[in-house]
């Protein structure tokens, strides 16, 4: 297990910080959205954005984890502020460089009904009302965005992006959320036992705040 790789497809606040939650707990080294103090050697990717490394590393050596050696799985993977704007889960020629790279690598697509996910966007920080619809980000130019009509058109393209690109894919597993077999399925599909299964990062807003 020590060289399994993880990577998950989801967009935000699909569900992304819950599996790294339980990955984590099944003992596996998990960056998620953003590599947090005491997770590499002397710090030296503290605060660093998970995203960015991944780029770096495939356009520095053409191994989109090689900048992050020490970690199996990768959750939240996509970054929309501070400057950055990525989108890795998007990119079929990072996600390739990955297979390459790491054969057996294991993929996953959270899944959340798009209504659901557009809903719970346009109420976390100022992700629905200012990020998104303020940059360009793959399958939704800037201006686009800020509706839940915008969103969900946008959310189920990149279904339809991943389930197009992994077709056939034994290393390619999609679950709902909602799923009461999710924690068995994902167990199964990468051979490991998960002692937990909960909601972690569980979105409560109910109005969406304003740009920072």
């Amino acid at each position: 297990m020590s060289g399994l790789k993880i990577i998950n497809l989801g967009l935000p606040k699909s569900g992304t910080t819950t599996l790294g939650e339980a990955l984590a707990r099944a003992g596996i080294k998990v960056a998620d959205w953003r590599i947090r103090k005491g997770q590499s050697q002397d710090d030296i990717l503290a605060r660093r954005f998970v995203g960015k490394l991944m780029y770096e590393g495939y356009f520095e050596d053409g191994d989109p984890l090689s900048k992050m050696p020490d970690f199996g799985a990768f959750t939240e993977i996509d970054i929309v502020r501070n400057g950055l704007n990525l989108w890795p889960q998007t990119d079929w020629g990072l996600l390739d460089a990955i297979r390459k790279h790491h054969p057996g690598a294991k993929f996953i697509l959270t899944h959340r009904d798009a209504m659901s996910l557009s809903d719970s966007m346009g109420r976390w920080s100022n992700l629905g009302s200012f990020r998104l619809p303020n940059n360009s980000v793959p399958g939704m130019p800037e201006g686009y965005g800020g509706t839940d009509e915008e969103r969900v058109r946008w959310i189920g393209g990149h279904y339809s992006f991943c389930r197009r690109v992994f077709d056939g894919d034994a290393n390619f597993l999609e679950y709902d959320i909602k799923d009461e077999n999710a924690k068995d399925k994902i167990s199964a599909f990468l051979g490991i036992d998960l002692p937990w299964w909960g909601k972690a990062n569980e979105n409560t807003r109910r109005v969406t705040d304003k740009a920072e």
